[in-house]
């Protein structure tokens, strides 16, 4: 049976690999001690694919567009070449923006990282210090929400209606 992957793609890749019934299989923060770019998006990308099987539902964070800062291109380096290396594996993904994994989780679009771990700790009994982890948690519990696998109220099903799921021909 295929498992739900959530990535929190950074510089500290956030992994989650959750079993169709909602249990942690593996989690990870995905970083690399290689300072040059783009090897240092590469040697992520090549260690988060293999944790990866062909047949997993993968779910990753989408890019925060309205960012601003030093960081911003380096986020986008490594996401683009994460999802580079899903597609040259043939691996679908669906892409939820980071408002959506925070309303999913808190049931409100604009709130800090720090203020989404009681709401995780509460609906779902799950903890982790990286909210790298914790938001790749949350999306891999997205994955099974768009799956009608657990219990999920209506707001939250309710904010996944404009997910964006990217399917190769």
């Amino acid at each position: 049976m295929a498992n739900y992957i959530g990535i929190d793609p950074s510089t500290k890749t956030g992994l989650v690999v959750m079993s169709d019934s909602g249990i942690v299989i593996y989690e990870q923060e995905i970083t690399t001690k290689e300072k040059r770019d783009p090897q240092r998006f590469i040697n992520i990308s090549d260690r988060l694919i293999s944790k990866v099987d062909f047949d997993d539902k993968v779910i990753i964070e989408g890019f925060s567009y309205g960012s601003k800062g030093k960081g911003v291109s380096t986020q986008y380096g490594i996401g683009w070449t994460i999802r580079t290396a899903l597609v040259e594996c043939g691996i679908n993904y669906i892409e939820v923006s980071p408002n959506t994994l925070k309303k999913f989780a808190t049931g409100k679009g604009n709130v800090k990282k720090e203020d989404m771990i009681l709401p995780i700790y509460k609906r779902w009994n799950y903890e982790n210090d990286s909210d790298n982890i914790r938001d790749a948690y949350v999306l891999a519990q997205i994955g099974r929400a768009l799956d009608g696998k657990g219990e999920f109220t209506k707001a939250q099903l309710d904010c996944l209606k404009g997910v964006q799921i990217n399917e190769m021909v």
